[in-house]
């Protein structure tokens, strides 16, 4: 060995893989993904993880969604490798130390020790998320209008289903994504479909989107993953049907366009929440990340 391999010849350091349970208020931050003159969730996160694990290297984090700009979150996972012995040092005072140095609109509610091959973003089996639009003539109740979109037209919750029906399954969702060079768009849609709510009900509070016998409808989205502005995209399709501007039929029709469809806009982040990530047991994650990192083709 010569003396310069001996010099970089230097022990790796021993490291625990920490998974995070989080939520945000996407309101004022610039997505997800850290930036250099933008604030984000994860390069907030990651500053405050190394102050409290009192780090001398960067944490880098991997998570389950990225979310856009002004998209909130409730139920976002991510990881990150920590040395193994700040973990042991200050890991059950994390939770408690990251509450005091958190901006108030970041929240971790868990952590803990992954399994072995756990990877917040290839292990996850699915993510869902909720889109919240209000469609009363008065508007959005103040204290919601971070958090749900105000739809200026009535919406019939029975086209809203119809069109969401169609959509579900195994699809190239091209039209309703922005293309990465290199990546696919297809994707497995799971769950799609809508319910008419009134959550100021029994809160003692005026829901400003009740008195003319509509109220908030929320759609429910979940698939195996999602491309970029998916969610938002057929959101804004589902809207067209279920206002009667466009039929029932038109969402699933678009689904036949190769690129993004020049009628279909996205709807605004700030309607949009992430709820949850599932993921499979322990001994089910190295399947699931062979799973997801292989190239998929539609079958004929």
């Amino acid at each position: 060995m010569t003396e310069t391999d001996s010099q970089s010849a230097v022990p790796a350091v021993p490291t625990t893989r920490v998974r995070l349970d989080l939520a945000y208020d996407g309101t004022d931050f610039s997505g997800w993904a850290k930036q250099r003159t933008q604030r984000t969730v994860q390069g907030e996160l990651e500053v405050a993880l190394g102050e409290v694990l009192r780090l001398r290297e960067s944490v880098d984090l991997t998570v389950a969604g990225r979310t856009d700009s002004g998209v909130h979150a409730s139920g976002q996972v991510a990881h990150a490798d920590v040395p193994t012995a700040a973990w042991e040092l200050h890991g059950d005072r994390l939770l408690h130390r990251l509450a005091g140095r958190l901006p108030l609109d970041i929240r971790v509610f868990a952590a803990s020790e992954a399994p072995d091959g756990f990877d917040a973003r290839f292990a996850a089996l699915s993510r869902r998320y909720v889109y919240r639009v209000c469609d009363s003539r008065y508007g959005v109740e103040p204290v919601r209008r971070k958090f749900v979109l105000w739809h200026n037209r009535a919406l019939d919750l029975d086209a809203l289903n119809e069109a969401s029906n169609l959509l579900l399954g195994e699809h190239d969702f091209a039209a309703y994504c922005k293309k990465r060079e290199g990546a696919t768009t297809i994707r497995r849609l799971l769950d799609l479909h809508w319910v008419r709510v009134n959550p100021s009900e029994g809160s003692g509070v005026k829901n400003g989107c009740g008195e003319d016998g509509r109220g908030e409808v929320w759609a429910t989205v979940e698939a195996d993953a999602f491309c970029h502005s998916m969610v938002r995209a057929l959101v804004a399709a589902l809207l067209m049907a279920g206002d009667g501007t466009r039929p029932p039929g038109f969402p699933a029709e678009v689904l036949g366009s190769t690129v993004r469809h020049p009628g279909v806009n996205v709807v605004r982040p700030h309607g949009l929440t992430l709820e949850e990530v599932r993921y499979p047991d322990a001994e089910g994650l190295a399947a699931r990340i062979a799973e997801t990192r292989r190239h998929r083709t539609l079958c004929s």
